[in-house]
């Protein structure tokens, strides 16, 4: 990892991520447009191409969700119960209800809240297994009131997907689940075919493909976000621990070798420390290729004089995890602008809000922080305004709309309101 000494409170340090190459958006568009037209028959032959698996059904049957259970041990059951719990208990709340306002003369104004009808949650699957972001994405759309939640993902080589991912799903109650993964799945959740109905809203984290699929069928649906690789960023003095900040840094960087990990520390002695540490831990991982990679492209420690720039540093940052590290955590969050998840102190280590804490690890990354929010309960719910207005206010208001409306050049919308005191 570079060490680099910062004093400029005004640093410029953001990154740009190369959400892909052409070739592959047109691949995509291709898989998108064969699934619109041949419907189930092309995602059969998209898994076989792509999975490697002929599947007679993309429905997952209830032998399977057996099955899992019988595979998984039952602490890793329980496990997942409390940590569900735990994730529920955050985001409910997060609720909000719908409103309504009231002036003397009869006009009532309000907000409706109503939840989305369908979503799809996209669990990346294969050789790994992902029942966190399970639990992540269709818990908050429970609390919501979605009535209809499909789960997909790529099925193994022998036709199934993980045993902790299928009871994750029916630990929640979900059932409508289909073996279907890459850009084919989303172009059937967008789209519909005969099995697969098609939903409002489409959330859940994937590869180049399936980034590139979401951003595709935007529009037709909605989407969380279009996810970029893994980042974490440490903020620390000197009475942090190096071994422990060079682990919470290794955990992101065996994500993926695209994965940012970034300490941001005021003292050198540290820097150094950590460094070392880096090295001496990353070659004891057995992602120890992928890991290694990430930190050599997008480790960086960088060196300041005092906290106040360090934490200008943060905000310039905007990571998606953020840890403080500091000899008082909590004194530093009120000048925190820009992170989509902040841990504060020794013990609040990014995995901990990964699986089990309760807030949810879907988040802004590739410095969209700035702007964006954690996914949430609003996520999964419409807003409709509610205007009735009284004879009264009407008749004290219409001239004044139709003003402004002749201001705009719209005689019909000024007409509109004066038709009614003819």
């Amino acid at each position: 990892m570079k060490i680099t000494r910062i004093t400029d409170k005004k640093v410029s340090l953001r990154r740009t991520i190369d959400t892909g190459i052409e070739q592959q958006r047109k691949d995509v568009q291709d898989i998108i447009a064969t699934v619109r037209n041949d419907g189930d028959k092309a995602l059969f032959a998209y898994t076989k191409k792509f999975d490697q698996v002929s599947l007679s059904s993309l429905l997952v049957t209830d032998e399977e969700f057996t099955e899992a259970y019988r595979e998984l041990d039952k602490e890793l059951v329980d496990i997942i119960r409390e940590a569900a719990a735990n994730i529920r208990s955050f985001h409910e709340k997060q609720k909000r209800e719908s409103w309504f306002s009231y002036d003397d003369d009869g006009t009532m104004l309000g907000q409706k809240m109503t939840p989305l009808d369908a979503v799809g949650v996209y669990v990346p699957g294969g050789t790994a297994a992902y029942p966190s972001s399970v639990l992540m994405n269709v818990i908050p759309a429970q609390v919501a009131g979605v009535k209809r939640i499909v789960i997909t993902s790529p099925p193994n080589g022998k036709g199934t997907l993980p045993a902790g991912v299928l009871v994750a799903a029916k630990e929640l109650g979900v059932a409508e689940i289909y073996k279907v993964g890459g850009a084919q799945a989303i172009a059937a959740l967008a789209y519909g075919t005969e099995t697969i109905a098609s939903v409002d809203k489409i959330m859940g984290p994937g590869n180049i493909y399936v980034a590139l699929a979401k951003r595709e069928v935007f529009g037709v649906v909605d989407i969380d976000m279009i996810a970029g690789p893994s980042e974490i960023v440490v903020l620390s003095d000197e009475t942090a621990r190096a071994n422990e900040i060079a682990a919470d840094l290794l955990s992101q960087a065996e994500h993926d070798k695209n994965s940012s990990s970034i300490l941001v520390t005021t003292s050198m002695d540290q820097a150094e420390k950590v460094k070392a540490e880096v090295e001496r831990q990353v070659a004891l991982l057995p992602r120890e290729e992928i890991a290694k990679a990430s930190v050599e492209a997008y480790g960086h420690i960088y060196v300041t004089d005092d906290l106040e720039t360090a934490i200008a540093v943060v905000n310039e940052l905007a990571p998606e995890h953020l840890e403080v590290i500091t000899e008082n955590p909590l004194a530093c969050l009120p000048w925190i602008k820009h992170a989509g998840a902040i841990f504060l102190g020794r013990y609040s280590s990014e995995p901990i809000g990964d699986y089990f804490a309760g807030p949810n690890h879907v988040l802004p990354t590739n410095g969209t922080a700035r702007f964006s929010s954690p996914l949430n309960v609003d996520d999964f719910m419409k807003k409709s305004s509610i205007i009735q207005y009284s004879k009264q206010s009407f008749e004290k208001n219409f001239a004044k709309v139709a003003k402004l409306a002749r201001l705009e050049g719209l005689e019909a919308h000024a007409r509109a309101v004066e038709e009614r005191l003819k």
